[in-house]
């Protein structure tokens, strides 16, 4: 019935009459055919027809010019403004030259596209910064920073959330190339630039606050209403954790990320400073093993003079120590030149922050800190699947902003504050249970010892400030006596012997589990770990086996690292501090080797074992084989006579094959004290024949004769630069019979 139905009503509809309703007229035949047709006008305002172009400008292959490109990136098209992105570079990559003239102008062009709507668009101008902003020299980029900067904090706020997060990837551009600007001014009152990329990271993170009221209340921002993914929000907090190692850094973050990342870096030892009463004191004890600066050609001594020489010699002396004297009089400066006269001026000052502020900041992203750690520690720390990279990165990330936070603010014993040992302890009580991480996953393991590299440097600050804490404080923690503070004790007490299970575990190179291989410590590793070392071996909260389990595992693991390890300058600097340490007159710690015959065998053992390190180094390593002159040097020149009668025979006998020795077969050969660069290009030769000269005064004056080396010396120097040296240090009434 329904079929028949429909087509009854189909065969109605064929022969039925339209109805014309009034006014329309006689309706348009069904077989008549429209002829009408439009038309519009093509506009050619930019064909090569209608326009004469200049054959000298360089082109790209779509024949475009530098001012077709910029004019493209004005088009409402957003397919023009990212082909005019990639014409950009492909202009430039082939005309690098251009780039002098029309950099003011291609700047001006790009910061407007930082916050364009197309997400092609961020992505291909991202890729072009990248490429472009690192190859412009610093003084040439400088001016062009603020405009740089505003545009980007500008799309920090924007009502987008994906713009807000290209813009944060623009700041990692940015703290790249010019991290001094990107800093600047953040932690002052005015707004600065600085000022401005912090409360975007702040806005966007959830955690706004209004600066300048360092005690008040946090309030949230007009964008602290977006839940960012976590990959987003790895992007944010990455990209914060730079910005605050660089903003909390004393030094530039180019010097700083070159001395974290060399193997061979000096050792900066500024976190025993709280074993000395001033800072003066520390820094004095400090200077003990510092290197001589060179100039360029090498020369580290000058002779003094008592007129000043009115030649050209002493004018390139003088140049050397003021370098903005090095150009020609009629020479200008550039801007880059300047910047390190500018930090000593101000530049410097306005990225030092208070304690009071970085205290505050820590507060503002404690419960960000919190919540993510929570969000993701499960999953990444769970003996199941292996976590996402994302998860484990966030991990890291969070943990590390933690751990520059806090370095600031607890460094000073007069900055430290119950509240802030309250909010560390509490990270530390949730970061506990998963110390030490670890994974079977070889591509995690270097994330996996950060966590653990950083649990123990956040944990040695908890128990530094734990001991050094002012009066107020200490009087609110007797105060809190009690079930909650004992256990809070207990709880400090049993991380302490997992952080030092953990270190003496490293040291030895052994494996976290029957599973796994165990390898050796690696030079980052190691410098990461001398902080909290030093907090077990000095603090009263460490127990008296636990600390020497610490410091007789750390001499052991210097003594058994091999000469050509990346380690051994590293140990040579830390064991030598220490054994200064008790030598010094201002160190106020109760670490001392003469109180504990075990540990004072172990650091003469340590320091008779130099000499070989010294052999077998030859010329490979002259930044080592002059730390451990200088550690022989002052520990001579500091100890007391009867205290080292036996060392300084051991050492002696230890040194003769450095300089010359005889052979079974091949008779007499010169050691590698030969090899070492000159005096006229290194002092290090110098250096070695004073430790000799030191050695051999000292054994003159006990009534031993060491005859074996006078002799290697005086055939080691013969010939040499240095025999004249020699001969003039030796006929110092020390060195003659009384």
């Amino acid at each position: 019935m329904p079929k028949s139905a429909k087509k009854k009503k189909d065969k109605v509809a064929d022969f039925s009459k339209a109805k014309l309703k009034l006014g329309k007229g006689k309706a348009t035949p069904t077989n008549a055919i429209d002829t009408s047709f439009k038309a519009r006008s093509i506009a050619l305002p930019s064909q090569s027809i209608a326009i004469e172009k200049d054959s000298s400008q360089p082109i790209t292959r779509r024949q475009l010019t530098f001012d077709d490109l910029i004019s493209h990136l004005k088009h409402y098209n957003s397919g023009t403004r990212k082909d005019a992105l990639i014409g950009l570079k492909e202009l430039f990559d082939n005309n690098w030259d251009l780039i002098n003239s029309c950099l003011t102008s291609l700047i001006n062009a790009l910061v407007r596209l930082i916050g364009d709507e197309d997400a092609s668009v961020r992505k291909q101008l991202l890729s072009l910064l990248a490429w472009l902003l690192p190859r412009i020299p610093p003084e040439d980029l400088l001016p062009h920073t603020p405009s740089l900067l505003l545009f980007t904090t500008s799309a920090q706020t924007h009502i987008f959330p994906e713009i807000r997060i290209d813009a944060i990837r623009f700041l990692n551009v940015l703290l790249e190339c010019v991290p001094e600007s990107v800093v600047s001014g953040w932690c002052a009152e005015s707004e600065g630039h600085g000022s401005r990329v912090l409360s975007g990271y702040l806005g966007i993170l959830n955690a706004g606050t209004k600066y300048g009221e360092n005690n008040g209340p946090l309030k949230a921002t007009s964008t602290a209403s977006v839940v960012l993914t976590p990959a987003s929000k790895l992007v944010v907090l990455r990209s914060l954790s730079t910005f605050l190692q660089v903003a909390l850094s004393p030094q530039e973050s180019q010097s700083m990320s070159e001395s974290s990342s060399s193997s061979n870096a000096a050792l900066d030892a500024v976190f025993m400073s709280n074993a000395f009463p001033s800072r003066e004191a520390f820094y004095s004890f400090d200077n003990l093993l510092c290197s001589i600066s060179h100039s360029a050609n090498g020369t580290g001594h000058r002779k003094w003079l008592a007129e000043v020489p009115g030649d050209e010699e002493f004018a390139d002396i003088f140049t050397q120590s003021f370098k903005l004297l090095e150009n020609n009089p009629g020479e200008g400066w550039t801007l880059h030149d300047l910047m390190p006269t500018n930090d000593v001026l101000g530049t410097q000052h306005s990225r030092m922050a208070s304690t009071e502020f970085v205290a505050h900041l820590a507060n503002t992203l404690h419960s960000t800190i919190i919540e993510t750690y929570l969000d993701c520690a499960p999953s990444v720390f769970s003996p199941g699947p292996t976590p996402s990279e994302t998860e484990v990165q966030l991990i890291v990330t969070i943990v590390r902003i933690a751990q520059s936070l806090y370095h600031v603010i607890l460094r000073s014993p007069q900055n430290v504050d119950q509240e802030h040992i309250s909010r560390l302890e509490s990270i530390i009580n949730y970061m506990a249970p998963y110390f030490p991480a670890s994974t079977r996953d070889n591509k995690l393991d270097q994330a996996y010892e950060e966590f653990n590299l950083i649990f123990c440097e956040l944990t040695s600050l908890a128990v530094n400030a734990s001991e050094i804490g002012p009066s107020q404080s200490n009087q609110k923690r007797k105060a809190r006596k009690g079930p909650s503070y004992s256990s809070g004790k207990a709880k400090a007490s049993l991380q302490t012997q997992r952080v030092t299970q953990y270190i003496t575990r490293r040291l030895r190179g052994e494996a976290a589990s029957p599973a796994q291989i165990g390898v050796p410590i690696n030079p980052t590793a190691y410098r990461a770990l001398l902080p909290t070392i030093w907090a077990l071996i000095g603090s009263a909260g460490t127990s008296t086996d636990e600390s020497n389990e610490v410091i007789l595992t750390t001499l052991d693991h210097a003594l058994k690292v091999s000469s050509k390890s990346a380690c051994k300058r590293l140990t040579v600097e830390f064991v030598g501090r220490l054994m200064l340490l008790g030598l010094e007159p201002h160190y106020h710690g109760s670490l001392s080797a003469d109180r504990n015959p075990s540990l004072k065998s172990k650091f003469d053992a340590w320091l008779v074992h130099l000499p070989q390190v010294l052999w077998e180094l030859g010329n490979s390593n002259l930044a080592c084989t002059e730390t451990i002159l200088r550690v022989v040097l002052r520990v001579l020149q500091r100890r007391s006579k009867g205290a080292q009668t036996e060392t300084i025979t051991m050492l002696q006998s230890r040194l003769v094959p450095y300089f010359y020795m005889e052979h079974p077969s091949r008779g007499a050969l010169p050691g590698p004290y030969r090899k070492l660069p000159p005096s006229s290009a290194s002092h290090v030769r110098l250096l070695v024949l004073d430790v000799v000269y030191t050695i051999m005064a000292l054994g003159r004056q006990e009534g031993h004769e060491f005859e074996g080396l006078s002799k290697a010396v005086g055939l080691a120097v013969s010939g040499e630069d240095e025999q004249g040296y020699w001969g003039h240090i030796a006929s110092f009434p020390s060195m003659n019979k009384k």
